[in-house]
């Protein structure tokens, strides 16, 4: 590979998405090098010398947009109330650009980047490594191959047991900061629901504060109505003693139940990286598998195993270098991101104001 398909990126964040997700699947994206990483933290520069010896870093953002003309892609980590600005001074300055989600806090913010973005000519895509989950990847092909039959509903489930609060800006009551559950997980959650299934036009949603001194949502559902005619029900909670399955999608003819979630995050925590020849990337073991059939419980060993494909969250990197290379569609487009805040937002007003609200068909 000569110089010209290399693209060197500047990564701002290095919490929790910036360290655990980005920087590991950017370093190993053939075509991408990870230039400069931004963090006002001392703990987390030294953190990120450790982990990218040849990395530059910067104190802030502003340090990257005197040197726009040595990049070539920004990745934006950062907490959920600096997406918007960043991304804007980022493709005002020309660089393509890549924003963990939420996009923005309103769908409206969203579709002004997307216009901006446009008409500067850049890429401009929202990190949704969900997609690309071993369990969802499983259920699309079964989808695609209609194993199922029509799909009349689909249940969709990230639940945690978290009785404690953790602090820190997801859990801050100032809508500024977009923290809370229904944009954290919801915006996954309702991503999937969207690629699979299409729009939505109607929503139904309850957003419960449950922990003692919690401030933002901790217990949240969904129901879409899909224009397709499909029912989502979804739910995101920190607060589930009992675990329910992951996926529960029943058909005309069949029904897909898996539990337990994608292992890529636990392997990109421990410090497992994709490539690493220790480890089978985004594998489990059989004993994982969901189950299809009819008139029968995944409970009681009943149902066919099916066989889950690997997770493959570099897939989307590669997609993003690709889409820089060869001028290609970017994985998850800005366009999407909107479609799925316009939900977001409809489950905000429908959980206020004690109602089904309607989605106006989007152009």
């Amino acid at each position: 590979m000569d110089d010209s398909s290399t693209f060197r990126v500047g990564l701002i964040g290095y919490g929790l998405a910036g360290s655990v997700f980005h920087a590991p699947l950017i370093a190993a994206t053939e075509g991408l090098v990870l230039d400069t990483i931004v963090t006002s933290s001392p703990e987390r520069q030294r953190q990120a010398r450790a982990e990218f010896p040849d990395v530059r870093l910067e104190d802030s953002a502003d340090g990257l947009w005197g040197r726009a003309g040595e990049l070539d892609l920004i990745v934006i980590a950062s907490p959920n109330r600096t997406h918007v600005p960043l991304a804007r001074t980022a493709l005002e300055a020309g660089l393509p650009t890549v924003v963990d989600k939420p996009l923005a806090a309103t769908a409206a913010e969203a579709e002004e980047l997307a216009a901006l973005a446009g008409a500067r000519g850049l890429l401009l895509s929202v990190f949704q490594n969900r997609r690309w989950d071993n369990d969802f990847r499983t259920l699309h092909k079964l989808l695609a191959e209609g194993a199922l039959g029509d799909v009349q509903r689909f249940e969709s489930r990230f639940e945690r047991w978290r009785p404690r609060l953790k602090g820190g800006w997801r859990e801050s009551g100032d809508p500024a900061e977009v923290g809370g559950l229904l944009y954290d997980l919801g915006s996954h959650l309702v991503d999937q629901a969207l690629t699979l299934f299409g729009p939505a036009e109607s929503v139904y949603a309850e957003v419960d504060v449950r922990r003692p001194g919690a401030q933002t949502d901790d217990d949240t559902f969904i129901a879409l109505t899909h224009t397709s005619g499909v029912r989502s029900h979804l739910w995101m909670s920190a607060t589930a003693a009992q675990l329910g399955p992951r996926f529960r999608v029943l058909g005309s003819q069949s029904g897909y139940v898996k539990y337990g979630l994608d292992p890529q995050e636990a392997a990109l925590r421990e410090g497992l990286r994709p490539g690493d020849p220790s480890a089978a990337w985004g594998t489990e073991p059989e004993s994982g598998w969901g189950r299809l059939g009819a008139g029968e419980s995944p409970l009681t060993g009943s149902g066919t195993p099916v066989p889950t494909l690997p997770g493959d969250y570099p897939a989307y990197y590669a997609a993003v270098a690709a889409a820089l290379r060869d001028g290609t569609p970017p994985p998850v487009t800005a366009a999407e991101a909107a479609a799925a805040l316009h939900v977001l937002e409809a489950a905000r007003a429908s959980a206020a104001e004690h109602r089904t609200v309607r989605i106006e068909a989007l152009p």
